[in-house]
Order: C-alpha cells, then structure tokens, then sequence
C-alpha cells in the first residue's frame, strides 16, 4: 500500500467511526438539542463517505440540504418549544411503544426478505455504471423526470413541517391552575 491509499483508509476509519458515534448520540442523548447536534455531525461525516466515493454532488447536497437546511428546522423547533417538547419515552414503555418496535422490525425483515428475493444472483455481478452518472446534469434530468413527484412531495412537507415549527413556536404558552383546567394567560 501506498501513502495516498493509507490515508484514504485512516480518512474512511476516521469518517465511518464518527458516523456511527454520533448515530448513537443523536438516539441516545436526552436532551433534543444535543441530539439535533449529532445528526449534524452524522450527515458531515456521511459526506465525507461520499466524498471518498467520488460523488461530489451528492456530498455537497448532503451538507447543503440535510445539514444546513433539514437539522436548522429542527433546532428552531426545539428552540421553539424549549421544555414543552414531549418526552416519549418518560413514562415507561408502553403498549403502542411496544407495537411500533414491533411493526418497525417487521417492516426491517420485509425491506431484507424483498432486497433478497428481487436481487437474486445480481449481487455477485459488478453493476454497470455509465459515465453521466451522478453527474448534475443527470441528477436533474431524474428530479425532472423519473423522480418529479417524489421531490415535489418532499418540498411540500418540509413547507408543513417549517409552518408547524412556526405555529408552534408562536402559540400562547398555557397555565395549569389547581383544579387541573388549562388556562390561556392574558397578553
């Protein structure tokens, strides 16, 4: 081995153990805000993946997109609600809580059993990549064609999910007095 591909292996040692430390960060802190932090983290170091992969694009759009756009909302919807946000799992485990780990490895087991099934002995074959692939111009031609609803979709969710964020933010906090009723406090 040479110099160049030693530092290529330490780069991708050094991207793939951050990715999965602050995957487990972003899962395990309790605090929302620390969490929002470490996805930030991951999607950085997941770039820095497809960096060492060649596809410049798609790392730019990553850090673009996912960390300079998605995690911004999400830290405004924290700091927007502050201590009022829900704890999940606060109470204990629940029933539904039970059920949704449940439903989420059935859905894992399928996604595995589906990509078996489809690939067959395609896994073992090399696959053929043309040249334009990846490339920006490509990527548009499929956000404007094979991929023009899915896009779409997604903008329109993230404008519901910047409103709520907002709405949320901007809602009169409420009082609880001793007999248990909310009470809106006047401005």
């Amino acid at each position: 081995m040479d110099a160049g591909e030693i530092l290529v292996w330490l780069v991708w040692i050094g991207a793939a153990t951050a990715l999965f430390a602050s995957g487990l960060a972003v899962v395990l802190f309790q605090n929302p805000f620390y969490s929002a932090l470490s996805l930030i983290v991951n999607l950085a170091s997941l770039a820095v993946l497809f960096l060492l992969l060649s596809a410049e694009f798609v790392a730019a759009a990553q850090v673009l997109v996912y960390a300079g756009a998605v995690v911004v909302m999400f830290l405004f919807v924290t700091a927007y609600l502050g201590g009022r946000a829900d704890a999940p799992w606060a109470g204990g485990p629940t029933l539904q809580s039970f059920f949704a780990v449940l439903a989420a490895g059935a859905i894992a087991v399928e996604v595995v059993v589906v990509i078996a099934l489809t690939a067959g002995d395609r896994l073992t074959d090399p696959a053929e990549i043309s040249d334009a692939f990846g490339s920006p111009a490509e990527i548009g031609r499929l956000f404007i064609s094979d991929h023009l609803l899915a896009f779409e979709a997604t903008s329109i969710v993230l404008l519901v999910a910047a409103v709520g964020g907002v709405i949320l933010g901007t809602t009169a906090p409420r009082t609880v007095r001793a007999e248990g009723r909310a009470e809106v406090p006047e401005r």
